[in-house]
């Protein structure tokens, strides 16, 4: 008896499976990546970093540039130079390009940070677009990371085109 029992049980359970399995689901995918580069808000914000980071880039311009003249002169005229006009050069480069590198390294940390926290704002952002339109669309379930996902569930432009309606929150 207790083997009929388990075998309806199993027989109810792979049913149900079969029934779920073959229910249509809504399934959506959104391709973050290029939420990042094509999405109003993401090239505003790629702006706005492009605009804070300037005058620093410049000076790190100029810096790169006054230490390929100084290297330049030195030499050139390393050999009609004395031994401590010499060493003195090369003692201010090397001071010149270990600042140059603490400044270069600093700018990097600065930048990337930066620029986290507006794909931070980007994708946030993104996020409650998406929701709206999973509930407006019904979906199931959307995708951010795949290995691969199908042109035909891709809903990327949808959202690129709620985020350039969706106003920016300041």
């Amino acid at each position: 008896m207790l083997k009929i029992i388990q075998a309806s049980l199993i027989g109810i359970a792979l049913m149900t499976v079969a029934m779920a399995a073959s229910a249509e689901m809504k399934v959506g995918f959104v391709n973050t990546e290029r939420i990042f580069r094509d999405a109003a808000p993401a090239m505003k914000a790629q702006k706005r970093l492009e605009k804070e980071f300037e005058k620093r880039d410049q000076d790190l311009q100029r810096m790169a540039k006054q230490i390929q003249d100084l290297q330049a002169s030195l030499d050139k005229n390393a050999v009609t130079m004395g031994e401590s006009e010499r060493k003195g050069k090369e003692r201010e480069i090397a001071d010149l390009n270990r600042d140059f590198q603490r400044k270069k390294r600093e700018f990097g940390e600065d930048f990337n940070q930066r620029k986290n926290e507006e794909l931070a704002n980007v994708l946030d952002r993104a996020n409650k677009a998406i929701k709206v339109i999973a509930e407006a669309d019904k979906y199931d379930i959307i995708f951010q990371e795949a290995v691969y996902a199908s042109p035909r569930i891709d809903i990327t432009d949808k959202v690129i085109k709620a985020l350039a309606d969706m106003p920016e929150k300041k």
